[in-house]
């Protein structure tokens, strides 16, 4: 449990420091997620998680 609140405040501190020193690029990178499918960015989340799945399975044996 202890790991999970790790990842998890590290995702939010990786999060916060782009939106702090990058605003402007983030809000452009915002807009253009409006131009991509739903179906592309459905299959690009299940291949990100998968990949993070992997990592954490190997990191942990």
């Amino acid at each position: 449990m202890k790991e999970l609140i790790i990842a998890f405040g590290l995702f939010l501190f990786v999060e916060g420091i782009l939106y702090a020193l990058f605003p402007s690029k983030m809000k452009n990178m915002l807009r253009k997620l409006e131009l991509i499918k739903d179906n592309q960015l459905r299959t690009g989340g299940l291949v990100f998680a998968l990949i993070g799945f992997v990592v954490i399975y190997y990191a942990k044996n």
